[in-house]
């Protein structure tokens, strides 16, 4: 169990996975967006701590724990925690794409919200739920996605292989109650002092134009 399995994951934390400042995303720019909020899902281990982070970026309104990959009758976190569903704990993004774009967030989720070169795992918690993913919703975020993959792996920035996979949401199912905003409820809980806390220090720090101290919903 989570709980249960406190690691000094903060070590790699403290200025981030990269190797250096990841570049920013050099596409071909996205065609204007439609006026209103936007959706993104990301997968990236624990859901508290990626959570956590995309609700401190600014543009974003709304964060929501839950799981992506499999089907209803096994999203629920006991069964999810087996690693045997097809799901991984992911979280969905609201966000104001005339505020932050859908390559800013993704930026944010290589470089801080979580380790993209970890495969089927994250710090100290192992099993398939815990992979690194990109759901996306439309052809755009894919091609967005896989250039800004490609990208970075052209220029290096990480000391092994990306290992995140872009496949196609089916369907977002938001995780339990007691699973939501769970970092500003728990702010001592010893797993999110070791693990998650230093994401959002590391957030502040290097991305202080972007980050926002109070958090989305």
């Amino acid at each position: 169990m989570r709980l249960a399995s406190i690691g000094l994951f903060s070590l790699a934390l403290a200025s981030g996975f990269a190797q250096a400042a990841l570049p920013d995303y050099a596409g071909p720019q996205p065609a204007a967006a439609t006026r209103g909020p936007a959706t993104a899902v990301f997968a990236g281990g624990c859901f508290w701590g990626v959570d956590a982070v995309f609700k401190h970026v600014k543009g974003v309104s709304n964060v929501v724990s839950g799981y992506s990959g499999g089907n209803s009758a096994t999203a629920r976190y006991l069964l999810v925690g087996t690693g045997t569903t097809g799901h991984a704990e992911s979280v969905q993004v609201t966000y104001d794409p005339s505020k932050v774009s859908y390559a800013e967030l993704l930026k944010v989720f290589f470089d801080v919200a979580h380790d993209p070169t970890e495969l089927n795992r994250q710090g100290p918690d192992v099993g398939t739920q815990y992979r690194s993913a990109i759901f996306y919703a439309n052809d755009q975020q894919k091609e967005i996605a896989q250039r800004y993959i490609a990208q970075l792996g052209r220029a290096k920035a990480f000391a092994k292989p990306i290992v995140t996979q872009v496949v196609p949401l089916d369907r977002f199912y938001p995780a339990e109650a007691y699973h939501q905003n769970y970092l500003e409820l728990h702010p001592d809980q010893p797993y999110i002092v070791y693990n998650d806390l230093p994401k959002l220090a590391h957030l502040k720090k290097d991305y202080a134009a972007w980050y926002q101290a109070k958090p989305a919903e």
